[in-house]
């Protein structure tokens, strides 16, 4: 698999993870997003898995959500 296309899988699985704990939670990306300080279009983004992120945004949602970092991480391939 090709560097890029690893990248967009992890991406994307990562999405779905934050989407799913989000839902879970009985959260809207929008209360997400006030309560992580980020813009609703970035929570959109993010659970698309259509932008890269920075860890210190990684640790804002994980705290928002209160949940574990395996949570939203899963299991990272190398």
């Amino acid at each position: 698999m090709a560097k890029q296309d690893k990248q967009t899988v992890q991406l994307k699985a990562f999405g779905a993870n934050v989407r799913k704990e989000r839902m879970r939670k009985a959260i809207t990306q929008e209360r997400l997003a006030e309560m992580s300080e980020l813009n609703t279009r970035t929570i959109q983004k993010i659970e698309a898995g259509s932008i890269n992120l920075l860890l210190t945004t990684i640790l804002r949602i994980r705290k928002a959500l209160r949940c574990s970092w395996e949570t939203l991480l899963g299991k990272v391939s190398s």
